[in-house]
C-alpha cells in the first residue's frame, strides 16, 4: 500500500510508525487510560483490511482515533490528537523551511515556475517568494478553519493565492485610468496633476501601472480610450504653437502636415513610453507588472479618431517586438491586448477594418491580440462592453446612486476553484451520488471564498492609498475603511472550476461534445451557477462563476487524484484536466465548431470565460484567421488564438525547436535549452492520434502533448 503524505508525495505503508505514534501516545496517560498491546494490532489491522492500494495519511489517522474511541479510551484519544496535531506543526515548520531553503538554492521548481513573469533566480524576486512561502505557511495552519486546509491539501478545492493571504490585499481590477489622470493623482506623496500632453500622459500610465501592481496580487486592465482626449491636447498644442511661428508664412495643407508628422512622432514615443517602461519596470513583487491593455472603439467617442491612431499604432509596436538582450525582437509578455470587435472593424465593409487587418498580422506573428465580440457582449451583459479584468474574470453588472453602470474603479476580491473530476470520480458513476457529493463541495468552496471576503473586510484605505484614496478604485479618506466596497456586487468574488470534460466523461462515458454529454455538462454549469447566484442572493456578495484560466491547477488536481486513485482513462492517465469548459486538446474539432459549442458555456459561465484554438502555421493563413475573426463577432464572447509555431526568445529564431540526443528542447540556431525562453507547443513523443510526431534518432522522451 502506498500513503499519500499532505505534500502529495506517496511513500510505502510502514506499519511500525503507526504503532509506533500509538505507543507514544499510550505513555503519557494514566494505566486505566491505555490500551493494549492486542487493541493497538487490533487497530493496525483494521487499517490493513481496507485492501486499499493508496490511503491518504490523514485518513489513517482518523482510523486510529475512531479505534480508540471505540475501546473507550477517550483521554487517550485526545492524548493522540494532540499529539498528531503538535507533529502536524513541525511538520509544517520542516516543510516551509525546506520549501524556503529550495527557493534560495534554486530546488524549487513548483514554485520557481508558477509565474512565467517572475524570474526566481534574482534576489529581490526570491524575497517576494520567500515571503509568499511564510505567508502560505500561516495561511494553512493558522488562518484558515482546517476542514478548508485539508480540502485544499487533497485537491477536492484550491485556495489560490495564499501566498498573499496574509496581507489585507484583493485579486484584480479595472483600474479607474480616466478619473486617474482626468482629476490627479498621488503616489509616494506626490501630487501628480492632470497631463497637458499625450506623452506625459503614458508615462503617468506607467507609473500608475506599477503602482498599481505592487499593492495587489492580480492583474490589471486599462482602456486605452482615455488617452485619445491627450492625444487631441498635443494636437492642439502643436497647431497652435506652429501658427504662431509662421502665420501666413505656408499654407494651410503644409501647416497642417508639420502639425501630423510632429503628432506622429509623439505617437509614437508615447506608445512606446507604456511598452518599454511595462516590460523593464519591476513591481515590489519581484516582476513585470500583470496588465491588460483594452483596445476598443466606441461608435460615441467623440475621440474616436485620435483612439484609432493610438490603436494602431499600439498593434504595429506590438508586431514589430522588442529588442532582447541580444538585439533580436521578441514577443513582449505584457502587456496583453485586448481588441474589440463591432460594426465599424468586424471584416464586414466598417471604416476601421485596416486596423483589425493588422491586428491579424500580430496575431499571427505575436499571438496577440485576444478579441472580444462586442455583438455578444452586449447580449450578455445587458448592453454593455467592457474589459476583463487582468486576470480574465469579468464583473457582474452594478450601477451607482445615478443608474449609470460603471466598471472602472471595481475589483475582484479572491477566488476559490473546484476540483470537479475528483467528484465525479468518488461518486463512481452513481449521479444521485455525484449531486450531494457537488453540494458539499461546493458549501466548501462558499466557506473558503469568505474566508477571503472577511479578510478584507474592516481594512482601511491607508493599506493601499494609490488603490482606496487615490482614485485607482476609490477616493476614500484616510483611516476609511472600505467596507462599501466589498458588498452588494460592487466588487466579485470568484468560484473557478476545473475539468467538465473529465466529470461528462467519467459520469456519462462521452466527451461533454457528444449529445449525450453535452446534456450532463450543461446541467452542471447550470448547478455552478446557481449555486453562485444563491449565494449573492443570500450574501449580497457579487459572485461570479469564473472559468479560470488556471494552467498550472489543471495540472495540480491531475497530478493529485493520480496520486490517489490512480490512472483513469481519459481522466488521470493524461498528466493534466482541462481548463473549465473547454473542449479537450485531443478531440479533432475545427475552429468554428469549437468556438460554436463553447459559447454556450460562455454565457453561464458570466464571471469569467475564454475559448481558444489553435492553429498552425497562422503566418501564411492570415485569409484563414480573418475568416475565424468574423466568425468570432457573431458567435462567441471572448476568444484567443494559438499556433503549433516554435519560437526561441534568446536569438528569435522562428523554426521547429529540436530534442538534441540528451532528451532537451535545443534551439538549432542558438543552442539555449532553457524551456522558459522558448515555445514549444508540440510535445507528443508517441502515436496520438493524428497528433504523430517523429521524434528520429532520440531518446525515449516521457512527454505530453501541451495546449498553450
Amino acid at each position: 500500500m502506498q500513503v499519500i503524505k499532505r505534500d502529495g508525495r506517496a511513500v510505502t505503508y510502514d506499519r511500525s510508525k503507526i504503532i509506533l505514534a500509538i505507543q507514544k501516545a499510550n505513555s503519557e496517560v494514566e494505566p486505566c487510560e491505555k490500551i493494549s498491546d492486542e487493541k493497538i494490532e487490533e487497530i493496525v489491522g483494521s487499517i490493513e483490511a481496507k485492501n486499499r492500494k493508496r490511503m491518504l495519511v490523514e485518513d489513517i489517522q482518523d482510523i486510529i482515533e475512531q479505534g480508540i474511541m471505540a475501546d473507550g479510551k477517550f483521554v487517550l484519544a485526545k492524548t493522540y490528537i494532540i499529539y498528531r496535531y503538535s507533529r502536524e506543526l513541525i511538520r509544517k515548520a520542516n516543510t516551509t523551511d525546506d520549501s524556503i531553503l529550495s527557493l534560495i538554492q534554486n530546488r524549487n521548481k513548483d514554485v520557481m515556475e508558477e509565474n512565467s513573469n517572475k524570474n526566481a533566480t534574482v534576489a529581490s524576486t526570491q524575497r517576494d517568494l520567500i515571503a509568499g512561502e511564510v505567508s502560505k505557511d500561516l495561511t494553512k495552519r493558522m488562518l484558515l478553519p482546517e476542514k478548508i486546509s485539508k480540502a485544499h491539501e487533497e485537491g477536492a478545492i484550491h485556495f489560490h493565492d495564499a501566498d498573499y493571504f496574509l496581507q489585507p490585499i484583493f485579486n484584480c481590477c479595472l483600474i479607474n485610468i480616466g478619473d486617474m489622470l482626468d482629476n490627479g493623482t498621488v503616489m509616494n506623496g506626490k501630487l501628480i496633476e492632470s497631463p497637458k500632453s499625450f506623452q506625459v500622459a503614458c508615462t503617468i500610465v506607467t507609473q500608475i501601472i506599477a503602482s498599481v501592481a505592487s499593492s495587489q496580487y492580480g492583474g490589471q486592465s486599462v482602456d486605452v480610450r482615455h488617452l485619445g482626449k491627450y492625444l487631441r491636447k498635443s494636437y492642439n498644442k502643436y497647431k497652435k504653437r506652429y501658427t504662431e511661428e509662421f502665420g501666413d508664412k505656408i499654407d494651410p495643407d503644409t501647416l497642417e502636415k508639420l502639425i501630423t508628422e510632429r503628432l506622429k512622432d509623439e505617437l509614437k514615443s508615447g506608445v512606446q513610453t507604456i511598452q518599454y517602461q511595462i516590460n523593464t519596470l519591476m513591481t515590489t513583487n519581484g516582476q513585470s507588472p500583470f496588465v491588460t491593455l483594452f483596445l476598443n472603439l466606441r461608435e460615441d467617442d467623440e475621440y474616436i479618431k485620435e483612439n484609432a491612431m493610438i490603436i494602431e499604432e499600439i498593434l504595429r509596436q506590438r508586431l514589430e517586438g522588442i529588442k532582447n538582450e541580444a538585439g533580436v525582437y521578441v514577443t513582449p509578455a505584457f502587456p496583453k491586448l485586448i481588441y474589440v470587435l463591432d460594426e465599424h472593424n468586424c471584416l464586414k465593409g466598417g471604416e476601421y477594418d485596416y486596423i483589425t487587418e493588422l491586428a491579424i498580422k500580430c496575431s499571427a506573428k505575436r499571438m496577440y491580440p485576444d478579441y472580444i465580440s462586442a455583438k455578444k457582449m452586449r447580449e450578455n451583459y445587458e448592453g454593455n462592453v467592457f474589459s476583463c479584468m487582468g486576470c480574465r474574470s469579468f464583473l457582474s453588472p452594478w450601477k451607482d446612486e445615478n443608474g449609470e453602470y460603471k466598471w472602472e474603479g471595481r475589483f475582484n476580491q479572491g477566488v476559490v476553484s473546484i476540483n470537479l473530476p475528483q467528484v465525479a470520480i468518488l461518486a463512481k458513476g452513481d449521479e444521485e451520488k455525484f449531486w450531494s457529493l457537488l453540494d458539499e463541495r461546493l458549501q466548501l468552496c462558499y466557506d473558503a471564498l469568505m474566508c477571503r471576503h472577511r479578510a478584507l473586510e474592516g481594512v482601511t484605505s491607508d493599506v493601499s492609498p494609490v488603490h482606496w484614496q487615490y482614485g485607482a478604485i476609490a477616493r476614500l479618506k484616510k483611516g476609511e475603511v472600505i467596507d462599501s466596497l466589498l458588498h452588494n456586487g460592487y466588487s466579485t468574488i470568484s468560484l473557478g472550476y476545473i475539468g467538465v470534460y473529465e466529470t461528462t466523461k467519467l459520469m456519462r462515458g462521452v466527451s461533454h461534445t457528444d449529445p449525450v454529454g453535452e446534456e450532463f455538462a450543461l446541467k452542471l454549469m447550470h448547478k455552478l451557477r446557481a449555486a453562485c447566484d444563491k449565494w449573492k442572493a443570500d450574501t449580497g456578495l457579487g459572485f461570479g462563476l469564473y472559468g479560470t484560466p488556471a494552467e498550472s491547477l489543471c495540472y495540480r488536481f491531475a497530478r493529485i487524484d493520480k496520486e490517489r486513485f490512480g490512472t483513469i482513462k481519459d481522466v488521470t492517465d493524461k498528466g493534466y484536466y482541462t481548463n473549465s469548459y473547454h473542449v479537450d486538446v485531443r478531440e479533432h474539432i475545427d475552429a468554428f465548431s469549437k468556438f460554436r459549442f463553447e459559447s454556450q458555456f460562455q454565457t453561464i459561465s458570466s464571471g469569467g470565460a475564454i475559448s481558444y484554438v489553435e492553429i498552425p502555421n497562422m503566418r501564411n493563413n492570415l485569409d484563414a484567421l480573418a475568416e475565424v475573426v468574423r466568425y468570432i463577432y457573431d458567435n462567441i464572447q471572448y476568444a484567443e488564438f494559438n499556433t503549433k509555431s516554435d519560437y526561441c526568445h534568446v536569438c528569435g529564431y522562428d523554426g521547429e525547436i529540436i530534442i538534441n540526443d540528451d532528451g532537451e528542447w535545443e534551439c538549432p540556431q542558438c543552442g539555449n535549452k532553457d524551456h522558459n525562453k522558448m515555445n514549444v507547443t508540440r510535445r507528443t513523443c508517441g502515436y496520438l492520434g493524428e497528433n504523430f510526431w517523429n521524434v528520429g534518432k532520440t531518446k525515449e522522451i516521457k512527454a505530453r502533448v501541451l495546449h498553450l
